[in-house]
């Protein structure tokens, strides 16, 4: 078994780019099916990381049903090549096409989550969204800690939807959001920007506390649409669910959004 892996760059998504590469090596054949990976330490000295990121990376691509491990035994790439779950390899994501398509996912499903978690929530999950605010308020706009918090606020949502498959698949597809925009690092960056988005997610979350479902569709397609913008995504080629850019935002917010991305605001 002869493995082709190298160092990956420093970054905020490390355990990403480790898993990717194993994957790699699973389609190409190198790894095949019932093969051992090499030891945690050998795949930490190999790629150049610690082994706290080999770790998320061997959890990472367990859940995604590509090896399974055995404690004392190590890990495996499973018999079968078909792995169990959706995965979306990182390097697809860094194809602009790609990126919005999945954005454009992440849109239908999240507008669907926000009303029906304005009908099911319950007290523990909107304090859940509040504390997950509070992080985004007390963290640098755009940061790791920023965007941690943001998918956490996401992911209540998607838990007070009371569907697990939507909680599950949502949860999912925003990280796989989050990793590239990581990645990308292509993310808008003022107080403007923090601002208006803040305000964003207080609306949604102010339909929800309210049970207001097409409230809460509103307020969602309002930030999908401003997010879309922060990202880079043309307005029509963007994730908007249901309706163009132009019919989400209000003229004036929307024209106070497009300066603050340009950096006129």
């Amino acid at each position: 078994m002869t493995l082709k892996l190298d160092k990956v760059n420093r970054g905020p998504h490390l355990s990403t780019l480790v898993a990717s590469s194993i994957s790699r090596e699973i389609a190409q054949g190198r790894l095949k099916p019932g093969d051992q990976l090499p030891t945690e330490a050998a795949l930490a000295t190999t790629f150049g990381v610690s082994r706290n990121v080999v770790r998320e990376a061997i959890a990472r691509l367990r859940s995604e049903g590509r090896i399974w491990s055995q404690q004392g035994r190590g890990a495996f790439v499973v018999e079968s090549n078909n792995p169990t779950v959706l995965t979306i390899d990182h390097e697809t994501l860094q194809r602009a096409d790609s990126f919005r398509n999945l954005f454009e996912l992440r849109g239908i499903l999240e507008v669907q989550a926000a009303a029906l978690a304005a009908k099911r929530r319950s007290d523990a999950d909107l304090k859940a969204m509040g504390d997950a605010l509070s992080g985004m308020r007390a963290a640098p706009y755009g940061s790791v800690a920023w965007l941690r918090s943001d998918l956490e606020f996401h992911r209540t949502v998607a838990e007070a939807t009371r569907n697990s498959y939507m909680g599950q698949f949502l949860v999912f597809v925003s990280e796989r959001v989050r990793e590239s925009i990581l990645a990308a690092g292509n993310q808008q960056k003022s107080d403007d920007m923090a601002r208006i988005t803040l305000g964003e997610h207080e609306r949604i979350l102010r339909a929800i506390r309210a049970g207001d479902a097409e409230g809460a569709q509103a307020a969602m397609r309002d930030h999908l649409a401003g997010a879309a913008l922060r990202v880079g995504l043309h307005e029509r080629e963007a994730a908007e669910p249901g309706a163009p850019v132009q019919e989400v935002a209000s003229p004036v917010r929307h024209s106070r959004l497009r300066k603050a991305v340009r950096g006129q605001a």
